[in-house]
């Protein structure tokens, strides 16, 4: 299990925004630090496309596989989109 690190800051919020988060965290069974750290992640999580499962790639993309070095197993595992796009994903 990975192990997470965190960092303690301080943040100033509107007082009628924090109450609501308190009130939501409350309703979700969270603390108002779960909370508030699971609505930033959700806003700010990178936007991966999701690609058909019919997606071809481009002949002249592929053509590009000689001059850029081919990614390791390593690398293919832990970006499941760099592995569908290569063809070595899961279904």
């Amino acid at each position: 299990m990975e192990t997470v690190i965190r960092e303690q800051t301080v943040i100033r919020f509107r007082k009628d925004i924090l109450n609501r988060a308190r009130f939501k965290a409350k309703q979700n069974n969270m603390s108002l630090n779960a909370y508030l750290e699971e609505v930033v992640a959700e806003a700010v999580k990178p936007v991966i496309p999701k690609l058909p499962k019919d997606f071809k790639i481009d002949p002249q993309i592929h053509a590009l596989s000689g001059i850029i070095p081919a990614p390791t197993p390593e690398q293919l595992a832990a970006d499941d989109r760099l592995a569908y796009i290569l063809g070595k994903g899961g279904e």
